[in-house]
């Protein structure tokens, strides 16, 4: 399929896409049996990865970690166990960004009130 397709197949911009392919986390074939064009193509696992970079990012995953989390998964260079670790290291930072932001939301509340109640 061409890029148009996989964009519309998984919801993703072209120009996301080609951003994600630059970065290296897809990877577009050109046909060579076409000489006429130079237009990548792409198969099912491109959808695949293109849909685990969307679910891994949804979540707070960075294009970085990403890409690391992908060459370890399609290249099988990580255990299951292994694989388990990597979210369960994702969970507990999802867990401080969260103690932080209740703290800042805190310290706001109060700086609000104080305004409110003409303290400051």
């Amino acid at each position: 399929m061409l890029i148009n397709e996989l964009s519309k197949r998984t919801g993703i911009t072209v120009h996301t896409i080609r951003f994600y392919e630059k970065s290296g986390l897809i990877k577009g074939k050109r046909n060579e049996n076409i000489k006429s064009n130079k237009y990548f193509h792409y198969d099912d696992e491109s959808v695949e990865k293109l849909e685990l970079v969307r679910d891994a990012k949804s979540v707070g995953f960075t294009i970085s970690e990403i890409s690391q989390l992908m060459d370890a998964w399609y290249n099988n260079k990580i255990t299951i166990t292994q694989k388990l670790e990597v979210l369960d290291e994702k969970l507990q930072s999802i867990e401080l960004r969260i103690k932080q932001l209740k703290e800042m939301k805190k310290l706001i509340s109060k700086f609000k009130k104080d305004i409110e109640d003409d303290d400051c």
